[in-house]
C-alpha cells in the first residue's frame, strides 16, 4: 500500500533537498529526472521560475494554451514546500460537504479569509481564491489526483472546508502536476538556480540569466513571458530578520531550504513593488525537536484539545494559526500537548509515518488512561482528567467558554495520546505585489510587463494571516492564471 511506505520516502526526499545548497551529491534519482543542460541560449514562450506546486501549475496551465515552456528548479527536485505539506486543501465543496452535514458558502470562505487576516488582504485576489477554488481541485482531478470524501477543519482553517488527498502530504500534488507537464512537453531543469531577470529596452521582462549545477552560466529566453513561482523566504534568516527582528535563528522552520526569497529579491531589482513582508506565519503546531510539521498523531481539530503542562486548556482550538502561536509561546516552555483519544488515532498520519513508530521513538505520547498519559509527558495529572471532563461535557452542548465552533467527538476511549507541539516559521505572507491577472506590479504601481508571479513569491492575498488550508488552493488558483496568461503575453 503507498500510503504506508511514504513517510520514508519522504524523508529521504527532504534530505536530497538539504543536500542540495550544501553541494553534496545524494545517489539514486531524484524527484523529477533532469532534462539535459546546455551552455548555449534557450528558448521558449514561457520561463517559469520554479517547481513547487505554484511553477508546476503555471507550467502545465501554459502548456494547455499552447505555450513551448521551460521550468527552471534551482533544487535537485521538485516540491518546494509543496511536498512538505499536510496536503490539505481549502475550497467550498457542497458536493463533498452537504452529505457530512457541513454548511458552508463561498461568501463564508471569503469572509473568514478576509478577517482572518485582520481586513489586509487584497479583496479582488481574495474574491478569486475563493471563487476558483473548486475549479481548480477538479482541475487537479482531471489530471488524475485524489481527493477522499473527508472534509475536514485543520488547524487554523477555522472551518470546515479542507480536502484531504488520497497520497500522503503534499506528495499527490507534485507527482500528478509534474506527470501532466511531462506529457504535455514542458522542459524541466533541475540544479538550474535564476540570478537575474532579462529585460529589453522597453522594460519588458525577456528572459532569465541561471547558474547551471556545474556553475556554468546559462541564459533563457521568453517569447511571451517569465512566471516567478519560486516561493518565500522562510528559510531565509537574514531576510526574515529584516522583516521581523524576532525570527532569528533560534526559530525552527518547517520550510525546504531553498526558500529564500531569491525571486522577490529578483523582481526588485526591476522596482518591483512588495506589500505585508513583515507578515510571517508560525506554525502553531509543529514539531519541538526538528521544527517540521510531521511526526504528529492527527491534524484535524475537531476531537483534539491542546493543553499545557498544567493540564489545562489554554485557547480557543479552532482559532487563527497566529493566535494559536501566540497563545502557546506563553506557556510553560512555550509547547504544548494535542490530546486525542484511539478513535482519532489512525495507523499512518497525513504524512504517512506509522504512528506507533513515532510512539517509539519518542515524538508522541501513549498510555491506557489519562492518568498513565500525564505522568509520561510530563503533564499535570489530575488537572488534565478535569480538563478532558469538562471538555466532554462541552461536547454534548456543542459550547464552551473559550468559544470554540468546530466540535467532533469526545477523548474517552483509550488508548490516549499526547503529542508536544511548537510554532515553527511556517509561511510568509508578504511578497510581490500583483494584480488580478498575477502581473508583478512596480512601487508605483504600473506593470511590469512581461513578467508574472504566483504562489507564496507574492503577496497580498492572505493579509496578516493565512488560514490553514488556503495555501494550496492559493498556489493552484494562480499558478493557473498565470501560466495562462504568460502563454498568451498578456
Amino acid at each position: 500500500m503507498r500510503q504506508k511506505n511514504f513517510g520514508a520516502l519522504l524523508l529521504v526526499l527532504f534530505l536530497v533537498a538539504a543536500l542540495a545548497l550544501t553541494g553534496c551529491q545524494q545517489a539514486g534519482e531524484p524527484a523529477g529526472e533532469a532534462d539535459e543542460v546546455a551552455g548555449e541560449a534557450r528558448e521558449a514562450d514561457v520561463v517559469v521560475i520554479g517547481g513547487g506546486g505554484a511553477g508546476l501549475a503555471a507550467a502545465v496551465s501554459a502548456a494547455e494554451n499552447g505555450a513551448e515552456v521551460i521550468l527552471l528548479e534551482k533544487m535537485t527536485m521538485l516540491g518546494g514546500n509543496t511536498i512538505r505539506s499536510g496536503g490539505y486543501y481549502n475550497a467550498v465543496d457542497p458536493e463533498r460537504q452537504e452529505p457530512l452535514g457541513i454548511e458552508d458558502s463561498i461568501d463564508h470562505h471569503y469572509q473568514q479569509t478576509i478577517e482572518g487576516g485582520d481586513n489586509e488582504g487584497d479583496p479582488a485576489l481574495v474574491r478569486i481564491l475563493v471563487e476558483n477554488a473548486l475549479d481548480a481541485l477538479h482541475w487537479l482531478e482531471d489530471y488524475g489526483m485524489e481527493f477522499t470524501d473527508k472534509v475536514v477543519a485543520i488547524q487554523g482553517a477555522m472551518w470546515e472546508r479542507s480536502h484531504v488527498p488520497a497520497e500522503s502530504g503534499g506528495y499527490g500534488y507534485i507527482q500528478t502536476l509534474e506527470k501532466a507537464a511531462r506529457d504535455l512537453g514542458v522542459e524541466i531543469l533541475l540544479e538550474t538556480k535564476a540570478e537575474k531577470l532579462l529585460t529589453d529596452e522597453e522594460g519588458r521582462v525577456v528572459g532569465v540569466k541561471a547558474t547551471g549545477a556545474d556553475g556554468e552560466e546559462l541564459e533563457f529566453r521568453a517569447r511571451n513571458g517569465v512566471v516567478l513561482a519560486s516561493g518565500g523566504f522562510g528559510a531565509n534568516v537574514e531576510m526574515r530578520v529584516k522583516y521581523d527582528p524576532r525570527l532569528t535563528e533560534s526559530f525552527p522552520t518547517t520550510n525546504h531550504p531553498g526558500a529564500t526569497g531569491d525571486g522577490i529579491l529578483m523582481a526588485q531589482e526591476l522596482e518591483a513593488g512588495v506589500t505585508g513582508m513583515e507578515h510571517i506565519q508560525l506554525l502553531p503546531l509543529a514539531d519541538p525537536k526538528s521544527g517540521s510539521s510531521q511526526h504528529k498523531v492527527v491534524t484535524e481539530i475537531q476531537s483534539t484539545i491542546m493543553v499545557n503542562r498544567e493540564g489545562k486548556r489554554f485557547v480557543n482550538e479552532d482559532n487563527r494559526r497566529d493566535v494559536l502561536s501566540a497563545a502557546i509561546m506563553e506557556q510553560t516552555d512555550g509547547i504544548c500537548f494535542v490530546i486525542n483519544d484511539a478513535r482519532e488515532a489512525p495507523e499512518y498520519n497525513n504524512y504517512g509515518e506509522k504512528v506507533e513508530d513515532l510512539v517509539e521513538q519518542g515524538y508522541v505520547y501513549k498510555a491506557d488512561t489519562l492518568e498513565e498519559l500525564a505522568e509520561i509527558a510530563g503533564i499535570d495529572a489530575e488537572a488534565l482528567v478535569q480538563t478532558v471532563k469538562e471538555f466532554n461535557e462541552a461536547v454534548a452542548k456543542q459550547s464552551d467558554s473559550f468559544g470554540r465552533k468546530v466540535w467532533g467527538n469526545t477523548i474517552e476511549v483509550g488508548p490516549f495520546y499526547a503529542t508536544p507541539r511548537c510554532p515553527s516559521i511556517h509561511h510568509t505572507m508578504g511578497g510581490l505585489t500583483i494584480n488580478t491577472e498575477t502581473q508583478v506590479l512596480k512601487t508605483d504601481g504600473t506593470v511590469i510587463p512581461g513578467l508574472y508571479a504566483a504562489g507564496e513569491v507574492t503577496g497580498g492575498i492572505h493579509g496578516t494571516n493565512r488560514l490553514g488550508g488556503n495555501a494550496l488552493a492559493d498556489i493552484i488558483v494562480f499558478g493557473r492564471i498565470a501560466g495562462r496568461n504568460a502563454a498568451q503575453g498578456l
